[in-house]
Parts: structure tokens; C-alpha cells; sequence
């Protein structure tokens, strides 16, 4: 009898939750051994420890790590280093990694994803979390699919089927979650090494908008971007370790309630909890280096 107790007292307590608001965090670029150029990964061991203890204070829904995860695609030390501090998130916080190009190379190979495979498992897939339906995608297979031609039409035909999927299951919002951004401060935008190239660019976003995608997260540039085409909104996301320009090193908060609210916090500006019944906290402003 009390078995049947805690299993029910559990099922309110998931409904619960599931209907109310909740907040997820996304990071991006902790690449492992960037700031000591691949001699050691100590500067990027503090941050993700440090964002590990946090994480597992605030208590996120979910964790996805936009790319990156490592500065030398295939480096043993580095990718045991990230794993062993993300093992330290709170086992009921799932975590999602997403392949960046140090993750397999600026143009992937068959070794490279194999290889990513066997480190971080599958490089593009779904996950599910009470309203939002997460897609990850590899997009250096969208980007520079030169060497893995096969490759890029089985993730871009697999991605067909997974929307038209969630269109006829009813999924509330679709994010899509990569690496590199499709573009930076506006759909037009020239091509440049921060971004998708334009024709493939157009291509996907045409994509997005005929089967209700709203959300797209990235990082790469290790600094923050915010820009839309029409109701297509395109979130680039700081990096976790070393930042670029005025940047900070830091993490990004979304709130999912009545509509998507998002706010990036540098690593000294971590909040102390998230009600996620009430808006984020402000982030503090910062002052910008001078020349």
C-alpha cells in the first residue's frame, strides 16, 4: 500500500510540474584546452565546474551544450576532461551535447563522426521535455558537407520526417539546437565564417518556417546574438569558456511560459534560484573594457 502512496504522490507531483512553467539552460563552447592552446584544460575545468555546481542549484529542466564541447576534435584528455565534470550534473537534469566544428572538424569526415559517436553518441536527434520537442542537429554537416555528401542528405531527410512528425503530433514548440547560427544580426547578412552561407541558409529557414519552427539556439561565436526572420527567431549563445571581444564567460537562461523568455548571465552574475513563475532577473551590466 505505501508503494502505491509515493508512486501517486510522484504522478501529481510530475503532472504538476508538467503544466506549470519551466526554464532550461543552454551553453555553449566550454572548449576544453582553448585558452592554454591545447597545452592544458585548467581555465576551462573552473568555468564548467563552476557551471556544473550552479546548474545543479537552479535546477533546470534540461541542459543543452551548443558545440564545442572540446578545442581539438579527437583529444583524448580533453574530451575525458568534459565528460568527467558533466558527469557531475544532477542525474535528473538531462543534458544534450551538440557537435561543433572542433567537435569534428570544420569539414567532417567519416572518421570524425565516427569518432564523435563513440565520445558523445548520436550527432543529431530529439528529445522530448513537457511541451518543447528539442531537435539536434549536426551543423557542420549543413555548413561543409563537402567530404560526407551522403551524410548531410540523411540528417537533412531525417529532419523532414522528424518536423512533419511533430506538426502531425501537435508538438507545441519545436527548438532547434547547433552550433554555428544561421546568421548573426540579420537574415541577409554576407557570408562569413561565423555563420551558415547563404544558400544553404535560405534553404533551411524556408524549412523552418513551413513547419512552425520559432526557435533556433547555436553558439560558435562566443559572444551573444539575437535576430529573427519574421517569426523565426535565431538565439546565439556565449561561450562558456573563452569569450571573444567584450564577451563574458557565461550561460543562457530560457523560460518557457505563456511565450520564451531568454537572458544570458556572465559567470558573476549567476542567479541565486529561478522561480520559473516569475520573469528572469535582470542581468547586470557590465562595463565594456576601455582601448
Amino acid at each position: 500500500m505505501k508503494r502505491f502512496l509515493v508512486l501517486a504522490v510522484l504522478l501529481v507531483c510530475g503532472a504538476a510540474r508538467a503544466s506549470g512553467p519551466e526554464f532550461f539552460v543552454n551553453m555553449a563552447d566550454p572548449q576544453m584546452g582553448m585558452y592554454a592552446g591545447n597545452q592544458n584544460t585548467l581555465q576551462e575545468q573552473a568555468n564548467l565546474t563552476f557551471v556544473v555546481a550552479s546548474i545543479n542549484r537552479l535546477k533546470p529542466a534540461f541542459v543543452v551544450v551548443c558545440g564545442d564541447l572540446v578545442n581539438r576534435a579527437g583529444d583524448a584528455e580533453q574530451i575525458a576532461q568534459y565528460r568527467r565534470i558533466i558527469r557531475e550534473l544532477d542525474p535528473q537534469i538531462p543534458v544534450y551535447n551538440v557537435a561543433g566544428n572542433h567537435d569534428v572538424g570544420n569539414q567532417p569526415t567519416e572518421q570524425t563522426l565516427a569518432r564523435y559517436r563513440k565520445n558523445f553518441g548520436p550527432d543529431y536527434y530529439t528529445f522530448d521535455s513537457n511541451d518543447v520537442r528539442g531537435i539536434v542537429l549536426d551543423s557542420n554537416l549543413i555548413a561543409s558537407p563537402e567530404s560526407v555528401p551522403q551524410e548531410s542528405e540523411a540528417q537533412e531527410k531525417w529532419l523532414v520526417r522528424e518536423l512533419q512528425r511533430a506538426h502531425v503530433e501537435g508538438v507545441k514548440r519545436i527548438f532547434i539546437f547547433q552550433h554555428i547560427p544561421y546568421f548573426l544580426e540579420r537574415p541577409d547578412e554576407p557570408d562569413q565564417y561565423f555563420n551558415i552561407p547563404t544558400s544553404i541558409r535560405q534553404h533551411y529557414l524556408k524549412l523552418f518556417h513551413q513547419y512552425g519552427v520559432n526557435y533556433i539556439f547555436a553558439g560558435h561565436y562566443h559572444r551573444n546574438a539575437s535576430s529573427h526572420d519574421g517569426d523565426v527567431h535565431m538565439i546565439t549563445t556565449g561561450a562558456v569558456g573563452l569569450p571573444i571581444g567584450a564577451s563574458r564567460s557565461g550561460f543562457r537562461i530560457v523560460r518557457l511560459a505563456s511565450g520564451v523568455e531568454s537572458r544570458f548571465f556572465d559567470l558573476g552574475a549567476i542567479p541565486h534560484a529561478i522561480d520559473p513563475n516569475k520573469e528572469l532577473p535582470p542581468a547586470p551590466a557590465f562595463e565594456e573594457p576601455t582601448p
